[in-house]
């Protein structure tokens, strides 16, 4: 039996998955019986089972086992757990302090906060402005828009009341369709003049009510706290916005205690925090989230070799996991976008995967930055501490350049999640969640098909005997077709069936899940079986 075929992207219900993922224990609202807390998330126990497996894919692919180098040689990498609460002029050297701050946008009628980089998204996705279209008869990729003024007033005297109340056209409709102009150059010139209250300078519209945004403004991305009992200046610090700092600080301990030299890099997998003001697209964007980072260390000149090599690697990572090489691109950072530690010659490559809210584009899913010496020449010079390198092979001090693969390992289980969803009428569960089998949560099941005569006792002893070695789960309950139905939700590769025919020949039922095919083995050859396979 040939392969499905890959879903496109575009065709895959993000409202579908996210279900699927409440209801099957992936990932649920944090704080649910409170009614949530926006931009936090918990992962339930398939969830949790699969970031493991993603996390320990990292970190025995980079640390345990690592890749080898451009001269074919495996790289030196060891690993890392810094503190989640560091000094705080930590953060006034690294520059997040005064630098790592979003533009922050205000609505005057609603007072939400929006950054304001997003707010053209989020007008794209909110409904008024296209009620707005239908009422003005305009097509929103139009130019030279001449929009039907009488058609408009209509809309605001009755529906645009409850979906864009704060629209400065529902609180003076004939004001700012006086004001309007018989022609408007594009859509979102139309959308500023029915939010602009007469006389004013052109407004930004509100995403969700319509009501005009102040100008942006900077907002510091870092969650602080107080550490100790007194709650001064003195005592504030900060949760970590990134887990890189942590290795800088410990750059020098590693050369001290280990037996590394340049070049080398330090691996971390932790939690970091950041204040998002619109945290968004399911776990894409969230306040707490981890990362997987390496910083590599190496001689200035050889900095870009080791960019090219780290770019391509990572991206070739990704697809060993069953991300598909259509769905990942690697896209250059352009000068506005760059970020405070980044120098003239240096930049950044974003890995992006085609998630099915940012359909036909990309989201960003790993980056790989040239931080040249920034990071450890701050540091030199705040804590007084050195941070240069000998280099007894070239006979040469200085300060290593860094390059930094820098992954989200919630956003990597989101894009697996993503990709391996997939929509299939035919099956009695309709979807079923095609992961890499090196990843799934489960990656067998083994089925008594009744329970009774002597097969659930068969099937315990097959279970135990998988269970040390690979993640299995037995079930006994309900008809056969309702548990492969779970374990396709599940996304479980491989089921093994006890039947009455394995009390007499000793073989079971493999189904795979992709392809539905069923086959028979010798239950003695099933620890093979997924060995080739897993």
């Amino acid at each position: 039996m040939s392969e499905p075929a890959t879903v496109p992207p575009a065709d895959k219900s993000m409202d579908e998955l996210v279900a699927l993922c409440k209801r099957r224990g992936f990932i649920f609202p944090a704080s649910e019986v409170y009614g949530g807390i926006n931009g936090f998330w918990d992962y339930g126990p398939l969830g949790t089972d699969l970031k493991n497996n993603l996390r320990d894919a990292w970190w025995n692919d980079l640390v345990r086992s690592p890749p080898a180098g451009p001269d074919g040689q495996p790289l030196s990498l060891v690993g890392l757990d810094s503190s989640i609460i560091q000094n705080p002029r930590v953060w006034e050297a690294s520059g997040h302090v005064g630098g790592f701050n979003d533009p922050m946008q205000t609505c005057r009628q609603c007072k939400k906060l929006f950054r304001a980089d997003h707010v053209p998204d989020m007008l794209s996705e909110s409904d008024w402005p296209k009620a707005a279209a239908d009422a003005a008869g305009v097509d929103p990729a139009g130019t030279e828009l001449t929009p039907d003024v009488d058609g408009l007033r209509k809309w605001a005297q009755r529906k645009a009341k409850k979906v864009a109340p704060g629209l400065a056209l529902v609180r003076d409709p004939d004001n700012v369709l006086t004001a309007m102009g018989s022609s408007l150059g594009s859509f979102a010139g139309l959308l500023a003049a029915l939010a602009t209250p007469p006389g004013e300078e052109a407004a930004t519209p509100c995403p969700a009510c319509g009501g005009d945004l102040t100008a942006p403004r900077q907002f510091n991305l870092m969650f602080e706290t107080f550490v100790g009992a007194v709650r001064n200046e003195d005592a504030r610090a900060y949760l970590r916005p990134e887990t890189a700092q942590g290795i800088f600080l410990n750059y020098r301990n590693v050369l001290d205690t280990m037996r590394v030299k340049v070049p080398f890099g330090i691996a971390q997998i932790g939690k970091a925090f950041r204040n998002e003001v619109t945290p968004r697209n399911f776990i894409f964007r969230s306040r707490e989230f981890e990362q997987m980072e390496v910083e590599w260390f190496c001689h200035p000149n050889d900095a870009q070799t080791w960019y090219e090599f780290w770019c391509a690697h990572r991206r070739e990572w990704w697809q060993g996991l069953g991300l598909s090489a259509e769905n990942l691109y690697l896209r250059s950072h352009d000068a506005d976008e760059l970020a405070h530690y980044a120098k003239d010659g240096c930049g950044t490559y974003d890995i992006e995967y085609r998630f099915p809210f940012t359909a036909p584009g990309y989201g960003e899913l790993e980056g790989v930055a040239h931080r040249s010496d920034f990071d450890l020449r701050q540091h030199q010079e705040h804590s007084g501490t050195k941070m240069e390198y000998f280099d007894q092979e070239r006979n040469e001090r200085y300060i290593p350049h860094v390059i930094e693969p820098s992954a989200g390992l919630s956003r990597g289980v989101l894009a697996l999640l993503c990709e391996a969803f997939t929509p299939d009428p035919e099956r009695p569960s309709k979807v079923y969640m095609r992961f890499h089998p090196r990843v799934a949560p489960i990656q067998a099941a083994v089925f008594p098909l009744v329970n009774k005569d002597g097969m659930p006792e068969v099937a315990a002893k097959l279970y135990n005997d998988l269970r040390g070695t690979w993640k299995t789960q037995l079930d006994v309950k309900q008809t056969i077709g309702k548990r492969y139905a779970r374990m396709d939700e599940a996304g479980t590769p491989f089921c093994f069936t006890i039947d009455g025919d394995t009390l007499q020949d000793q073989t079971v039922t493999v189904r795979h899940r992709d392809s539905l095919q069923q086959e028979r083995i010798g239950i003695d050859r099933v620890r093979e079986f997924l060995t080739e396979r897993l």
